[in-house]
This record gives C-alpha cells, sequence and structure tokens, in this order.
C-alpha cells in the first residue's frame, strides 16, 4: 500500500453507516446460463439498481452530506458525462443542496434529461476543445461553491467503496468462494473503493480493472508504475469510461492492490450489452458492460474460484440500446 492512501477502510465503514438506509442495497444476481457459458459460478453485482441507476450516487451523497450548513446554502458544482451528473442532483436534491453540473454537449439525451429532472443546473461545453475542469472550477470559484469532481476525492471514492462490502456479505450469504472481481474503470474511483473494502479482509481476491480499448490508460498505468494517458485519437460508445487518465488520488491505491488491467472492443461490449438483455434480463450501458464483455470474450485470467462481476449502470440512450439489441452476434 501507498504510505498515505486517500482511504482506508475505515472511510469506507463510515460511507456505509452514512448510506444505510439511503442508498440501495443492489442485487448480486446469479444465471445458470451464464455460469455453464464461463465454466464456473458468476455472481453479477447490478449498480443499475442504484438511484439514478448507477453507482455513482453512493460517493456523491457520502461527499455531499458531510458539507457544513454555509458550504449547502452556496451549493455545488461537478462535471460529468451523465451519471456522476445525475448522482450528484439526486443527492444533492435529498439534502436540499442547489448543484450546477459541468456536461459534455454530446452527453446521452436521457442522461441530461434526468439530471435535469432532479434539478441540477447543466452548464454544456464542447470535450474536444473545452476543459470541463477548467470550466467547473471557474463556476465554483465565483460563485464560492463547493467542486465534486467525478472520482478524485476521498468521501467519493469511500462511498463509492461500498459497492465492495456489499459484496463480501452478500457473496457470504451466497456461499460463494469470491476469488476473482472485474470492475469497470474510468477515473478509478469506484475500483479503488472496492479494492479498499475487498482487500482489508479478502487479500487474496485478484481485482481487474476493465476499460474500452484505446482508453486502457489504467491498464498501461499499472504496467509501467506511472500515470499514463488515454491514447490519442481514441473513440468508444463507452462514454462513462472516457476519463483522460487515471486519477490522482486513486492510481496509488489502484497500483498497489489490482491484479491487473483488461481491455474490451465496442463490438465486445454491445455484445455484452446483448447477452444481458437476452440473457440476464437486465440493461446495461456501454461503459456499465465492460466488465462482462472482457468475462464473455474470454480476457478474464482463469480462476478456480468464484467469480464476481460489476455491471456499474444501466443509463443507456434509448436509441443506441435498441440498435444494439437488435444486432446479432
Amino acid at each position: 500500500m501507498p504510505d498515505s492512501p486517500a482511504i482506508q477502510i475505515a472511510d469506507v465503514l463510515g460511507a456505509a453507516r452514512l448510506l444505510d438506509g439511503v442508498a440501495v442495497r443492489t442485487p448480486l444476481i446469479e444465471n445458470q446460463i451464464l455460469n455453464e457459458r464461463i465454466g464456473g459460478r458468476v455472481l453479477i453485482k447490478f449498480e443499475g439498481a442504484q438511484h439514478t441507476g448507477s453507482f455513482k450516487f453512493r460517493g456523491a451523497y457520502n461527499r455531499l452530506a458531510r458539507l457544513s450548513p454555509s458550504e449547502r446554502t452556496a451549493g455545488v458544482v461537478a462535471w460529468s458525462s451523465g451519471n456522476h451528473a445525475q448522482g450528484v442532483a439526486c443527492a444533492a436534491r435529498m439534502l436540499g443542496i442547489p448543484a450546477t453540473i459541468v456536461m459534455p454537449a454530446d452527453a446521452p439525451a436521457i442522461k441530461a434529461a434526468n439530471t435535469c429532472a432532479l434539478g441540477a443546473r447543466i452548464i454544456p461545453y464542447d470535450r474536444l476543445t473545452e476543459s470541463r475542469e477548467e470550466i467547473a472550477t471557474r463556476l465554483a470559484r465565483d460563485s464560492g461553491a463547493t467542486l465534486l469532481p467525478s472520482f478524485d476525492d476521498p468521501h467519493v471514492m469511500a462511498g463509492q467503496g461500498t459497492v465492495g462490502l456489499e459484496i463480501l456479505e452478500q457473496a457470504k450469504q451466497a456461499r460463494a468462494n469470491v476469488e476473482q472481481i472485474l470492475v469497470c474503470c474510468g477515473g478509478g474511483g469506484l475500483i479503488s473503493g472496492i479494492a479498499t473494502a475487498v482487500k482489508a479482509s479478502r487479500p487474496d481476491v485478484a481485482i481487474y480493472s476493465v476499460e474500452p480499448d484505446g482508453y486502457d490508460d489504467t491498464a498501461r498505468s499499472l504496467a509501467s508504475g506511472v500515470r499514463e494517458r488515454a491514447m490519442p485519437g481514441a473513440t468508444s460508445i463507452c462514454d462513462a469510461l472516457l476519463a483522460p487518465s487515471p486519477g490522482i488520488l486513486t492510481f496509488p491505491i489502484n497500483h498497489a492492490w489490482l491484479a491487473g488491467g483488461l481491455a474490451v472492443s465496442d463490438a465486445e461490449v454491445r455484445a455484452a450489452m446483448r447477452f444481458a438483455f437476452s440473457t440476464l434480463k437486465i440493461v446495461a450501458e456501454p461503459g456499465g458492460a465492460v466488465a462482462l464483455a472482457a468475462l464473455l470474450a474470454g480476457k478474464a485470467p482463469s480462476c478456480p474460484g468464484d467469480r464476481v462481476v460489476v455491471i456499474s449502470g444501466a443509463n443507456v440512450d434509448p436509441d443506441l440500446f435498441a440498435a444494439v439489441i437488435s444486432e446479432t452476434d
């Protein structure tokens, strides 16, 4: 472990206490057809059942609930392609906090519409020519609002780590011998929180990040030991996972705890979305389906024990989803 990690297990346990009765305890799903296809036991942690349809609510609420009365009055500013935006907007509405979200103009329409419906103000930007961080920082500075990063914040990371606590508890109830966990990765907030939660009591579990091809900066960073950047000109349908590089706070934890990183193509993601819908009977957005895609495509390392795959969200544009599920493998 790094000498001074951004979070430790006590932080995740504190987040779990704060989120108890507020966040949804999302299901851990098992499907016999999937088990037979993989040749072993697989459990799906479905975060699409969380408030706003993704895990992001956990970290947003854990951060916002800790603001002082004066900070709450001043409001919050965040940047996001959609899921963090919705998580922040939902948590802010619950807590009576004004929220402004800097969102790419090409974000999925459903994510923008849902964010507006939750009462947040959206500031659009061009992701190719403008910096979301610079815009959000300026807005927060000018208004006195609190800036809320999507992953590089200790309270956000700890909140996301409650997914890991639930995995361990639910797997024990299911009498599963979990030896491998596959988790989607953008900036690394979710997987760093899960790794912190899981490794505290199960240091033997192998945890792998999964990213889109070209945006496999965490996989390459794990191999090199330094923070790498996404490949220039890379594109992907996984809009939720297009962070340009691993987080400053998340990467030291992930470098210490992860067993490695995997990458999947858009075609493999689309196939996983179809499988999730037709076989598991759940909706998975592209970024939320990458871990399942890695398993189905045979990219996950062999594992004699049981596996957990995290499907991190269900917020997919209806037109894209209709097109994907109408395709044939």
